[in-house]
C-alpha cells in the first residue's frame, strides 16, 4: 500500500513538472516572438512567423544551407523573380552579402525578421532538397539535362506514348521521376500549354493540351497515378492529408537554364483526385509583334498607336485568347531604356527584362486597383493592367491615360464594338471614355493547317455562299480584300486537315483572328450619345474604318491555306454580320447579285422602335435615311431572303439541335416587323392575284410565332424548332410565290 501510495505520488509529481515544463516554454517561444515582432517594428521591417507557414523548396534552395545558417536567414516564399526572405537580423554581414548575390541574379527580394524557432522551421526543410539533390527517386529530381533529351527525341504523341508504355512495364524504384520527366520534356517539346490527368474508375487517363486542344496520350494504372498524386501535391507545397478539397500550388523547372513555372490544380473528384498542371513556358508567350498573324493592314495601325506617348489600348476576348501573348509582343516592341514600363499581373507569367512586374496577391491586399496606385507614384512611361474589372480600376487607368501615360490592359467582351457599352456600364463617364480610349482590340486563336499535309477541299454550297456573302458585303464596305486577290465571283478554294508525323490532327502551331476599332470623331460623339450606343451602333460608325472584322480576316485565312472553314467557324459566327447588312441594302432597295445566291446569310437584331431598318453601314457610315420599300420586286427578295435565312437555321437545327438560338430567330422576327412597318402598300401587293387576303394579319401571325418560339428555345437551348421553323418558312414561300405572279 505504501508503495502504491509512493508511485502515484512520483507519477502526479512528474505529471505536474511536465505541464509546468510545457507551460514555461511555451511562455518563452510567446517571449521570443514578441520580442522579434517589436524589434521588427522599431526598425521598420515586417514581422512574419513561418511555423505555420508552407516553405517553397524552390526558393529555399536559392541559398546553401550553410549560408544560411551562417547568415542567419532563409529564403521562404517565391514568385516569378519576387523572392521573400527571412532574416534575424538586418545587420548580419552574411546575410548582407548573400541578399546582394541574389539580387545580382535578378531576384527582388523582400525581407521579414523571425525568430530562431521560425528559421529552425525553414532549414529543416534542407533535408528534402538534399535527398532530392543525391538520388534519382527523389521528391523533386527534374533534371536539366533529363529534360533536354526528352525535348530532343520526342516529336508527336505516340512518341509519349511509347516512352512512358516503356516506364510503366519496368516497374522500377525510380519509375516516378522518369515519368514527370516525361510527361514535362514532352510538353516542353510539343509546346503544350498544359497537362490533365484524369482518375477514371479503372484507369487514369493523361491528355497534353496542343495548339488549344486536348489530345488523349496515355491511361495508366490507378495505383502508379496515387504515388505520381502525392509526388506532384508535395512538391506544389500542398497538404498530402487532404482529399476532400482543391488545392492549388506551384513548382518550377529548368530548361536549357530558363525558368518554368508550373502552377497545379488538385480537385477532389468521384475516384480520386484530379490533377491539372498549367506550364507556363517563356518561349510559348514570347511571340514578336510581328509573328501574331495580324492583317497587314491592322499591323500599320498596331504599330502606330503602341508608339504613341499617351493614350489606352484594350484587348478583349475570351480567357485563353491571347490577349497576355498579344500585350507581351506590344511592351517588347516598345522597350527602350529610356522609358519606364511596370505591368501588374495575375500572374505574371512572362518575365520581361528591362520591365519591372508586379505580382497581385489577394491574400495581401495587392489587387489590380492598390497594383495601379502604386505604379502611378513611380513615374511610368507605360503600364499594363492584367485585367480591369470594376469601376474604380478602369477609372484610374483611363485617368492614367489622360496625364501622360500609355495604359495596356483587358477587358472581358465578345467583340472590339463590345467594349465601350462595357466600359459605360462600369460607370466610367462618357466624355473622359472618349478623350482616353485609343484602341479596342477583339481576337480569337485558331489553329493553323500543317503546311506539309493539309490538302485542297470543296465546300458545300452552303458555306461558300456564306464565304460569298461576307466578300460581298465587306468589299461595299471599301475592304480591301483585292490585295488578297479575293472577289466574291471567284472560285472558293479551301483546305482542310489531313495528319502526318509533322503535325497534331492536320495543325501545327495557332495565330490570331484580330479585329479593332480606332476612337475616332465618329466613335466619340457615340460615347455621349443619350441612350448609351450598342455593340451594333458601335460597329455601323466604326466601318468607315475599313478595317477586317474577325469574321473577314478569318475569311482571308480560310482562302488563303492558312487554317480550315470548321476552325473560323469554331471560334467566331461567319453568318453574325452578313444578314444584317443584306438586310439593310435590301431595305433601300439594293438587290444582291442573283449569281452570289441568298443562302447563309442572317439578319441583325434591330429595334424598330428607335431605329427603323437603317441604311447599310458597308457605305461608310454617315447619316441613316428612313428604309422604305419601294419597287413589287424589293417586297419580293426580301421575303426570299427571309426564307433562305430559315432553311439555314433549319439545316442547322437538324444536324446540332439547338444551335439556332433566340437571338437569330429574333432576327428574322425584326426583318418581318420591319417590312409590316416600313411598306404600307403591302396589302395590294398581294391584291390582283389573292384578294380579300389581309396580309398584314398574316405577317404579324408570323410575328407572334416566332416571337412564341423565341421563348420557347430560351426556355429550353437544347431543344429542336426546325420543324417549327419549316412551317414558318412554307407560309413565307406560298407569299413569295403569290408577289411572283
Amino acid at each position: 500500500m505504501a508503495f502504491g501510495v509512493y508511485c502515484l505520488t512520483r507519477i502526479m509529481a512528474t505529471y505536474h513538472e511536465d505541464e509546468q515544463n510545457k507551460l514555461i516554454g511555451d511562455l518563452r517561444v510567446q517571449e521570443e516572438e514578441s520580442f522579434t515582432q517589436n524589434t521588427a517594428d522599431q526598425i521598420g521591417v515586417p514581422y512574419v512567423d513561418l511555423t505555420g507557414m508552407t516553405i517553397n523548396t524552390d526558393a529555399l534552395r536559392l541559398i546553401t544551407e550553410e549560408n544560411a545558417k551562417k547568415g542567419e536567414l532563409a529564403a521562404y516564399s517565391m514568385v516569378g523573380k519576387k523572392l521573400e526572405v527571412a532574416v534575424k537580423s538586418p545587420t548580419n554581414e552574411t546575410a548582407i552579402s548573400e541578399l546582394s548575390r541574389l539580387e545580382g541574379l535578378g531576384y527582388q527580394t523582400s525581407l521579414s525578421m523571425v525568430s530562431e524557432r521560425s528559421l529552425a522551421k525553414a532549414w529543416s526543410r534542407y533535408g528534402d532538397l538534399s535527398a532530392s539533390e543525391v538520388s534519382r527517386g527523389g521528391l523533386l529530381d527534374i533534371s536539366d539535362e533529363a529534360l533536354q533529351e526528352i525535348a530532343a527525341t520526342v516529336h508527336a504523341n505516340d512518341d509519349v506514348k511509347k516512352r512512358l508504355e516503356d516506364i510503366f512495364q519496368k516497374k522500377n524504384s525510380h519509375e516516378i521521376s522518369e515519368i514527370m520527366e516525361t510527361i514535362f520534356g514532352s510538353a516542353i517539346a510539343l509546346k503544350s500549354s498544359d497537362v490533365h490527368i484524369e482518375p477514371e474508375e479503372t484507369f487514369v487517363r493523361l491528355r497534353l493540351r496542343e495548339d488549344g486542344v486536348l489530345q488523349e496520350i496515355v491511361q495508366m494504372d490507378p495505383t502508379l497515378y496515387a504515388r505520381l498524386l502525392n509526388r506532384v501535391k508535395f512538391i506544389s507545397g500542398m497538404k498530402l492529408s487532404i482529399t476532400e478539397m482543391a488545392q492549388d500550388g506551384r513548382f518550377t523547372i529548368v530548361y536549357k537554364g530558363v525558368e518554368i513555372e508550373v502552377r497545379v490544380a488538385v480537385a477532389p473528384g468521384a475516384y480520386q483526385e484530379s490533377i491539372v498542371l498549367r506550364i507556363l513556358n517563356p518561349e510559348g508567350l514570347a511571340v514578336d509583334f510581328e509573328k501574331l498573324g495580324i492583317e497587314p493592314k491592322l499591323f500599320k495601325v498596331f504599330e502606330r498607336e503602341i508608339a504613341k506617348p499617351n493614350g489606352m489600348i484594350l484587348t478583349t476576348g475570351p480567357t485563353g485568347s491571347g490577349k497576355t501573348t498579344t500585350l507581351y509582343s506590344f511592351l517588347k516592341k516598345i522597350y527602350d531604356p529610356e522609358i519606364k514600363i511596370i505591368t501588374i499581373e495575375d500572374p505574371i507569367e512572362y518575365h520581361l527584362p528591362g520591365i519591372t512586374q508586379e505580382q497581385v496577391s489577394h491574400e495581401k491586399g495587392f489587387d489590380f486597383l492598390a497594383g495601379l496606385r502604386a505604379a502611378l507614384r513611380q513615374d511610368p512611361d507605360v503600364i499594363m493592367v492584367g485585367e480591369i474589372r470594376d469601376k474604380e480600376t478602369a477609372t484610374i487607368a483611363i485617368n492614367a491615360s489622360l496625364t501622360g501615360h500609355m495604359v495596356f490592359s483587358t477587358l472581358h467582351t465578345n467583340n472590339a464594338a463590345g467594349t465601350i457599352p462595357r466600359l459605360l456600364d462600369l460607370g466610367v463617364q462618357p466624355g473622359i471614355l472618349a478623350a482616353a480610349l485609343t484602341v479596342s482590340i477583339a481576337q480569337r486563336l485558331v489553329r493553323k493547317l500543317c503546311p506539309v499535309c493539309k490538302k485542297q477541299i470543296e465546300l458545300d454550297q452552303e458555306k461558300q455562299t456564306l464565304i460569298r456573302a461576307i466578300i460581298d458585303h465587306a468589299t461595299k464596305a471599301g475592304k480591301d480584300f483585292a490585295s488578297y486577290n479575293i472577289r466574291s465571283d471567284m472560285p472558293i478554294v479551301a483546305y482542310g486537315p489531313v495528319g502526318c508525323d509533322q503535325c497534331h490532327n492536320g495543325f501545327k502551331g495557332r495565330l490570331g483572328l484580330y479585329e479593332a476599332i480606332l476612337t475616332d470623331d465618329a466613335i466619340a460623339s457615340m460615347m455621349t450619345r443619350v441612350p448609351p450606343p450598342t455593340e451594333r451602333d458601335i460597329k455601323r460608325a466604326a466601318e468607315h474604318q475599313g478595317i477586317f472584322t474577325m469574321i473577314e480576316d478569318g475569311v482571308i485565312k480560310i482562302l488563303t491555306g492558312v487554317t480550315s472553314f470548321d476552325e473560323i467557324q469554331s471560334v467566331v459566327d461567319l453568318s453574325e454580320d452578313v444578314g444584317a447588312d443584306a438586310a439593310r441594302d435590301e431595305a433601300n432597295g439594293v438587290s444582291p447579285s442573283p449569281a452570289k445566291g441568298r443562302a447563309g446569310v442572317g439578319f441583325e437584331n434591330s429595334d424598330t422602335q428607335q431605329n427603323p431598318l437603317p441604311a447599310s453601314p458597308l457605305a461608310g457610315g454617315g447619316a441613316e435615311p428612313v428604309a422604305t420599300f419601294q419597287p413589287e420586286t424589293t417586297i419580293g427578295e426580301e421575303l426570299s431572303l427571309l426564307v433562305d435565312y430559315l432553311k439555314l437555321l433549319e439545316s442547322m437545327e437538324s444536324k446540332n439541335p439547338g444551335t439556332s438560338t433566340s437571338q437569330k430567330i429574333e432576327r428574322a422576327k425584326h426583318m418581318i416587323l420591319s417590312m409590316l412597318e416600313n411598306a404600307p402598300n403591302l396589302e395590294a401587293l398581294f391584291a390582283s392575284s389573292n384578294p380579300g387576303v389581309a396580309v398584314k394579319s398574316q405577317i404579324e401571325s408570323l410575328v407572334n410565332d416566332l416571337h412564341d418560339l423565341q421563348l420557347e428555345q430560351e426556355k429550353n437551348p437544347s431543344m429542336s424548332v426546325a420543324n417549327k421553323l419549316a412551317g414558318i418558312r412554307s407560309t413565307i414561300e406560298t407569299m413569295t410565290r403569290e408577289v411572283a405572279r
